[in-house]
């Protein structure tokens, strides 16, 4: 290995004796140090056999004696430096900056963006990404045109030539005795041709080409055996071994990343495990700085899966570790516990429900009840299929609470479904939810809705009676979560369909109470972020598995416009034969109007598992975008969809429902609805809906939650691929709601097999919400598990996958989990205790308790 560029080391006067600190380190002369740095810098090293001071040079590497005709102490061309004699192993830590060990220029692109290694952990955990084989040794005389081959040979003679073009390049022969070969440099000053002259000998890794009639290779991997980059002398060796991979940047490249690895490797002396050795004895797992020796430098796929299953424990432990402190020190916090009364509202209103509960219900029920009780707070799950009667469930809990004393708060995601159950439960309640009121039935609550669109009045009287406590329950919007609402004692928050709310919005309420309450999050297919937080442990999972009596079985089909064009016309005419046999019908468009092209412009945006409103995941450029625009109200032939033909991708309401009204659904009562209509417009439209006025209602995502109309048993969602599975999931559901059996259509117009297309395969396969969730997960990542972000790209999780080391997290979670009970501050673990500090900051401590 050779000194870094630029190396001038400083030599004391002859007979002198180098200085050295207190601590017996030598301090370089005629130059101010950092005693604590001075061993990685110029300077000399006693030798601790002899006693002898030796020079060293920058970062403690031995000095390289002159060349001849050379300054003193500049390396030869082709002199080799060892690290044998070198301490520098005992001062590297995996905290210490890179630029106190690599020159400042590579140091320096190394710690920018994109990359951000700044730290020796930083770059030992910048894994590869994949790695090349070089393949067997090939004889000369057995060389293949146009195959990769690695072949031993003896360097013949070397040939500087410059081309027509004035750019000069090396040729090489080089023969291993039974055939010569060419090897070619098109740029010398950066080859290893340098360090090759006649009669040395190394071994070459590259396509073989034929110029001039004979064989070649074109700037080939070239690992010249006197060199101690490689693996020693050994060609056969330096064949079979992995080349690895590394995530790069143009400035830094794959081969520069493992120089600079090989170098801190070099160094790297014995490193402070961070899991306990009996651990690592009872799941045969190599040590730290085995792992990092396994993985950057691997000589089979045995290697770096050992590596690999090292690491992934790492990630495991510093997780579960996390968790398992949160849960610990949660369950010491205090709250209110909330108990049932006998004679309460719960027991009158369990009496006077119109149907019975389903054996689920009542479990999951009994479950929330005993968890409301404790003094701790709840932090709950409830999954369960579209239609499953998790409301019911929630409602019951919220009861429970307002027998205590307490105040329960639903958030919903839109204004439709806050109002839709607002009126819901006040119908089920009955009575018991109008105290104030004339037709009160003693004991009763008050239910009041909170929404961005009611009057000043009637959202005024509203956040009165949550502040003073008259409203047991409390049903909003994202209204709930501004400043200025209060409550007197906020006891629960329920979150419907808490994948619609960033993290952030998922908890914004519980600060509104004065001890921690209980929360209660409600999913029918949780996004990967969510399925990870179960797995890891994070949140205990409550699942409704039955349907309630009386639902029907929900086909789904994808309809692929853009292989088969005359498919679009069998959507219109399936919904004719359902509305002709007295059923109604969903058309969803992803955008109220194509007008705004690639913006989402209804009150509710795409799911945030699928990245910023208006994106479209798996769409490919280029593909067809639809329509043009269009004035709502214009003539379908003026659309540029009139005939089979056309595209519909990017339609919008505004545009589809005037062509469906005078083309393919002609004669039958149509109607629009999206958010930014009146909401007493919208209410009207509904409320027609909902009586069988209206045969087909065209709208946006508005309808995906909270709509229950048992009629209408077909639903079209037109651009599929632009939606989320969770999102696809919930408008199926509005379907299927009665005794009819309910059909589901996946319009898509993107070509070819791409992830998007995938996504709607597995929606049609299957009406499980939680086997969904898992089939989502394995195309995406769960999101920063410790983190607000809900997209995958988080480097929290660098290696576990979910899917495939669950049982591998699940090992973690309980060794965490009695590591902690007995150790909470980690005092017997400073290693352990270094890594989670390292790895979690003040931020994500609070997005764990938000799930």
């Amino acid at each position: 290995m050779k000194p870094w560029p630029g190396f001038r080391p400083r030599w004391p006067a002859a007979g002198a004796r180098p200085r050295a600190d207190a601590g017996g380190r030598v301090v370089p002369n005629g130059r101010r140090n950092n005693p604590d740095t001075a061993v990685l810098t110029e300077g000399y090293r006693r030798d601790s056999a002899t006693g002898a001071w030796a020079a060293v040079g920058p970062r403690g590497f031995p000095e390289v004696p002159a060349s001849r005709g050379g300054r003193r102490g500049q390396a030869a061309r082709g002199a080799r430096l060892s690290l044998s004699g070198c301490s520098i192993g005992n001062v590297i830590e995996l905290d210490t900056p890179l630029r106190h060990l690599l020159p400042a220029k590579d140091a320096k692109r190394l710690g920018e963006r994109p990359l951000e290694l700044v730290t020796v952990a930083d770059l030992l955990e910048h894994l590869p990404r994949r790695y090349h084989r070089r393949g067997e040794l090939t004889n000369l005389a057995d060389l293949v045109e146009g195959e990769v081959s690695t072949v031993h040979a003896r360097v013949v003679r070397s040939e500087s030539k410059t081309a027509r073009t004035g750019r000069r390049y090396a040729v090489l022969t080089v023969t291993d005795g039974t055939a010569q070969m060419a090897v070619t440099y098109f740029n010398p000053a950066r080859s290893p041709v340098r360090r090759l002259s006649g009669g040395s000998v190394a071994v070459f890794s590259g396509k073989v080409e034929r110029f001039n009639q004979r064989l070649q290779m074109v700037n080939p991997e070239t690992h010249p055996l006197e060199d101690d980059d490689g693996p020693g002398d050994d060609p056969d060796r330096w064949a079979r071994a992995l080349v690895p991979i590394y995530p790069a940047t143009e400035q830094v490249n794959s081969p520069a990343i493992g120089r600079c690895v090989r170098v801190l490797l070099g160094g790297l002396g014995e490193l402070a495990d961070p899991l306990p050795a009996d651990l690592r004895a009872r799941y045969r797992l190599v040590d730290l700085r085995k792992a990092y020796e396994l993985v950057h430098q691997p000589e089979s796929t045995g290697d770096v899966e050992r590596a690999h299953r090292r690491l992934k424990w790492d990630e495991a432990m510093t997780l579960q570790v996390i968790l398992a402190r949160r849960r610990h020190e949660i369950s010491a916090m205090a709250t209110i516990a909330r108990r049932a009364r006998p004679d309460g509202i719960l027991t009158a209103f369990d009496a006077q429900l119109p149907f019975t509960l389903t054996d689920g219900q009542r479990e999951v029920g009994a479950t929330l009840q005993a968890e409301l009780a404790e003094p701790v707070p709840m932090h709950r799950l409830l999954q369960g299929e579209v239609g499953s009667g998790k409301t019911v469930v929630a409602l019951r809990a919220m009861l429970t609470v307002v027998d205590a004393g307490g105040q329960a708060a639903l958030l919903a995601p839109t204004e439709t479904l806050a109002v839709q159950h607002y009126r819901g439960i006040r119908a089920l309640l009955g009575g018991f939810g109008r105290a104030g009121e004339l037709d009160e039935t003693p004991p009763a609550t008050r239910v009041a809705l909170v929404t961005g669109s009611l009057g000043a009045r009637a959202k005024r009287e509203a956040l009165a009676a949550a502040a003073d406590g008259g409203a047991g329950l409390v049903i909003g919007t994202h209204a709930l979560l501004h400043e200025g609402v209060a409550f007197r004692d906020l006891g629960l928050v329920v979150v419907d369909e808490q994948h619609r709310f960033g993290v952030e919005q998922r908890d914004a309420l519980r600060t509104r109470a004065t001890d921690p309450p209980h929360v209660l999050v409600m999913t029918a297919t949780p996004i990967p972020r969510t399925v990870a937080m179960t797995v890891f442990g994070d949140l205990e999972v409550s699942t409704l598995t039955q349907l309630p009596a009386g639902r029907s079985p929900i086909a789904t089909f994808v309809v692929d416009a853009a292989a088969h064009p005359s498919w679009r016309d069998r959507i219109w005419g399936r919904i004719r034969d359902e509305v002709a046999a007295g059923h109604q019908a969903y058309v969803v468009c992803p955008r109220i109007s194509s007008v705004a092209a690639g913006q989402d412009d209804d009150e509710d945006p795409l799911e945030p598992e699928d990245g910023p409103s208006g994106t479209t995941p798996g769409r490919p450029p280029g593909s067809r975008t639809g329509p043009p625009a269009a004035e709502a109200g214009g003539r379908a032939d003026e659309l540029g969809f009139g005939d089979g033909a056309g595209s519909l991708a990017g339609v919008g309401v505004e545009e589809l429902l005037p062509w469906l009204a005078e083309g393919p659904l002609a004669g039958l009562r149509v109607a629009a609805l999206h958010g930014r209509l009146p909401t007493d417009v919208k209410d009207a439209v509904m409320t027609r809906f909902a009586a069988g006025e209206v045969d087909v209602l065209v709208a946006t995502t508005v309808i995906e939650v909270g709509v229950d109309v048992p009629n209408a048993t077909v639903i079209a969602i037109m651009d599929a691929d632009r939606f989320g599975v969770s999102q696809l999931h919930q408008l199926r559901g509005r379907v299927g709601r009665g005794e009819a059996a309910g059909v589901c259509l996946l319009h898509t117009e993107v070509d070819g097999d791409t992830p998007a297309t995938q996504r709607l395969a597995n929606v049609a396969a299957t009406t499980d919400g939680a086997e969904l969730a898992r089939l989502d997960l394995g195309q995406r990542r769960e999101g920063d598990v410790l983190g607000a972000s809900q997209s995958g790209r988080s480097r929290t999780v660098r290696l576990l996958e979910l899917l495939k080391d669950e049982r591998l997290i699940l090992d973690a979670r309980e060794e965490s989990g009695r590591l902690v009970a007995t150790d909470p501050d980690l005092a017997s673990h400073p290693a352990l205790a270094r890594r989670v500090a390292l790895a979690l900051d003040d931020r994500p401590v609070e997005y764990l308790e938000k799930g």
